[in-house]
């Protein structure tokens, strides 16, 4: 088979990691990939939001499956579009991708299914929106309504910083369009937990669960990022609250769906706070998590290709249980940043050091924003690299990955030096 994945991020890069293995697979293309993917397969110079050239090279090419990473490319309707073209691909509709891409309908949703999630007002009106501040107990949560490359997530500590969120995102335009309409919730308190869902249209298939770092300094401190790290799998979860997320959750969410004539297909990526009375839905997402995926992927044994074909074909059920098998040592995730990140930050500085952290055992390296330059690699984004290492332990995984990272060196690289820390010290997941 000849497959094509659509975006540039360390998500994509272990995706093509994972379904070069595949003995089905002949040909992996990446558009427009990174320096790390086209080791893997063949980089293809087309943006992931360029459409129409997508659909063109894919004809050409013959590809039997395109699999998007990004959500920017399924909330503007490239899964529609392909579709329609007659070509298969993964990831939701656009109709099903309004889970990712408003949060006010993913509420709206989640309300009228009974789903547990925070209380929240959805606003189009600064001043009805800080009328509601008033009413509420802080630190609250303001929520850009769109997508806002994963900083649309503001934790507001008293009435001043509200007031200023609210005006930076409605009146200021701080996050464009995303920004116009917007939630506010309130806080929770309990730690976070990320889980991948295969789902059909009707049925689904749970993958492993993972705990992200989103904060972008040690302790949790500073703005929200794309993702600073991850760890699979996560140390908050348990039977019963799988149990919960069977009955309270997924279920009720595929009715609604269906209520609402959406068929989902894809990968579904709810992230949950795990409060003292259980699961609630913070957000869903609508494709492979960042940098979760690089931490459950290596960990999976089964070759994903199948997988991924039974979501489309909405043959999920045709899988035998236990068809997915999973190595049993964690993993650990840790993203290399370019100094100056989550805010402005500079490009183009030689990465050294891959060939010598990559012969470390059970570590893999994937690129994030980097590509080839004048036979270098260079840093070409904010998150450069992600590096995951399995041990036997997660704290045997966490010293593999932090050996690893000690060999790779680019001018101004930051990083966490806490990722994991939580589950090796034997504390409950990592707050928000």
């Amino acid at each position: 088979m000849k497959i094509l994945i659509v975006g540039n991020g360390g998500r994509e890069h272990a995706l093509a990691w994972k379904l070069k293995q595949s003995p089905q697979a002949s040909r992996i293309f990446c558009a427009p990939g990174n320096a790390g993917t086209a080791e893997i397969g063949e980089n293809v110079t087309i943006a992931a939001n360029d459409f129409g050239a997508l659909v063109r090279f894919a004809k050409e090419n013959r590809v039997d499956l395109t699999v998007v990473g990004p959500d920017d490319p399924l909330a503007a309707g490239i899964v529609d579009l392909f579709t329609g073209e007659g070509l298969r691909s993964f990831g939701p509709t656009k109709a099903a991708a309004r889970l990712e891409s408003s949060k006010i309908f993913a509420k709206e949703l989640m309300r009228e299914q009974r789903i547990p999630t925070a209380q929240a007002g959805m606003f189009e009106r600064s001043d009805d929106a800080l009328r509601f501040c008033d009413r509420m107990r802080f630190p609250i949560v303001i929520k850009a309504d769109g997508l806002a490359l994963g900083k649309g997530v503001i934790i507001a500590a008293d009435p001043t910083a509200a007031r200023s969120t609210i005006d930076e995102m409605m009146n200021q335009d701080r996050f464009g369009e995303a920004g116009r309409r917007i939630v506010i919730e309130e806080f929770l308190l309990g730690t976070e937990c990320s889980l991948h869902v295969l789902v059909d249209g009707a049925n689904y298939r749970l993958l492993q669960t993972a705990c992200d770092h989103k904060r972008v300094f040690d302790g949790d401190a500073g703005p929200n990022t794309g993702g600073m790290g991850a760890f699979s799998p996560a140390n908050n979860w348990s039977a019963a609250l799988q149990d919960q997320f069977h009955k309270a959750i997924m279920r009720p969410l595929l009715r609604g769906l269906q209520e609402r004539k959406i068929t989902f297909r894809g990968l579904l990526y709810p992230g949950l706070m795990i409060c003292v009375d259980g699961a609630r839905v913070l957000e869903f997402n609508c494709r492979f998590g960042d940098p979760e995926t690089q931490a459950i992927v290596p960990r999976m044994k089964s070759d994903l290709l199948p997988l991924l074909e039974a979501t489309v074909d909405g043959k999920i059920n045709s899988l035998e249980a236990g068809t997915i098998e999973w190595d049993q040592r964690p993993a650990v995730t840790v993203v290399l940043a370019s100094g100056g990140y989550p805010g402005k930050y500079e490009t183009a500085k030689i990465i050294s050091g891959l060939d010598a952290a990559a012969k470390l055992g059970d570590v893999h390296i994937f690129h994030a924003g980097t590509k080839r330059a004048n036979g270098e690699i260079v840093t070409a984004g904010g998150r450069v690299l992600a590096v995951t290492a399995l041990g036997s332990t997660m704290k045997t995984a966490r010293a593999h990955a932090y050996e690893a990272i000690s060999r790779v060196h680019f001018e101004n690289c930051h990083y966490r030096h806490d990722i994991a820390l939580s589950a090796v010290a034997g504390n409950i997941g990592n707050a928000l």
